[in-house]
């Protein structure tokens, strides 16, 4: 399996390292729910080093981004980016992303870790001539600061105040993306391998605590973000997903559209809802059957136990019919039906929203 350039640190730190998507990460240091806590009140930082980076760049970069993904990539001003998707043909999800236009004719892309390869055979797949495409995966190491406090950390590493969202900056040969995966505020800082060691080091020194991959689970299914592999799939389209917001079906053409334009008119097949567990059950997981009138009709493709809330939730892509918020359901867990209840999304309103 992988290493990021922080493993021994993660060791040092006490951190229980497992098996995720071909790497060893640290799933918890302290514990979970102390950790989702502490990206709640106060702030954390994970390593996400596993995350993909690409570069693209070129006369025409703009154009052939905007023709691979479903957002608009045009409209980006320098030092903006946004959430996308990339789809097949079918209008399935190959991966979502983050694309950030930081110079004139340049973007960065954060691609998931288990997706790299996969997409870089896309895009080259897909490549015209002059545009440059490069898999900086290996040169680059990642982490994500997240939580109330994270601008101190930003003005201790950058000297500088946190700008807005879904924004970045370059710094020499770094990056500083203001996204996340919490709906906290935060950033996720992109460096070269050599400078991982000390950027985190630094981050921990202004405060962060370090968070392992458990609690990023949590918070961002809290938040109801989807997660690529068991939220996303090839085989089902961002319509169904709830991602409609970040398609734009006014574009000339990108690949997938015509599909999602098709199920936009027809209506889509099932929908991505949220499920609130309302009697006291054992930790929802993903593919547990979800039941209507005796009849499973579907299987949740995440759940946990909700550190804020104190309840069980899930996600499931359910019949429209069923869909609608207030619907009641039952989970199966091993054998036994747990009442549960469609709710709007998100799970959780983060205190600065």
């Amino acid at each position: 399996m992988k290493r990021t350039p922080l493993y021994s640190k993660h060791l040092e730190a006490g951190g229980r390292v497992v098996d995720f998507a071909g790497w060893e990460m640290p799933v918890q240091y302290t514990g979970i729910l102390a950790e989702h806590q502490t990206v709640r009140s106060a702030v954390g930082v994970f390593d996400i080093s596993h995350m993909g980076e690409f570069f693209v760049g070129g006369e025409g970069a703009a154009a052939w981004l905007d023709g691979l993904l479903t957002n608009r990539v045009a409209a980006l001003a320098i030092g903006q980016g946004h959430y996308t998707l990339m789809l097949n043909e079918r209008g399935g999800v190959i991966d979502d992303l983050i694309v950030y236009r930081y110079a004139d004719k340049d973007y960065l892309l954060i691609v998931n870790a288990a997706k790299i390869d996969e997409d870089a055979a896309w895009m080259e797949g897909h490549l015209p001539p002059g545009i440059r495409f490069e898999n900086a995966s290996e040169r680059y190491a990642a982490i994500a600061i997240q939580g109330p406090e994270a601008g101190k950390i930003y003005r201790g590493l950058f000297d500088r105040e946190m700008p807005e969202k879904n924004t970045i900056e370059q710094f020499s040969t770094a990056f500083a993306g203001v996204t996340g995966y919490t709906g906290e505020e935060g950033f996720e800082a992109f460096v070269p391998v050599a400078d991982a060691v000390v950027t985190w080091e630094k981050a921990l020194e202004l405060g962060a605590k370090p968070c392992g991959l458990g609690a990023r689970d949590t918070l961002r299914l809290e938040m109801a973000y989807p997660l690529n592999g068991s939220d996303l799939s090839p085989d089902r389209t961002p319509l169904e997903a709830g991602l409609g917001f970040f398609v734009d079906l006014t574009k000339e053409a990108f690949i997938g559209k015509a599909a999602l334009a098709e199920q936009k008119a027809g209506g889509v097949p099932s929908r991505l809802a949220a499920l609130k567990v309302l009697d006291k059950a054992p930790p929802i997981r993903s593919h547990y059957p979800v039941v209507a009138d005796g009849k499973v009709v579907a299987e949740t493709t995440s759940g946990a136990l909700s550190p804020s809330l104190g309840v069980g939730i899930a996600l499931a892509y359910l019949p429209p019919e069923l869909a609608k918020v207030g619907q009641e359901l039952a989970i199966d867990v091993r054998g036994k039906l747990y009442r549960a209840q469609v709710v709007k999304k998100p799970f959780y309103q983060p205190a600065n929203r």
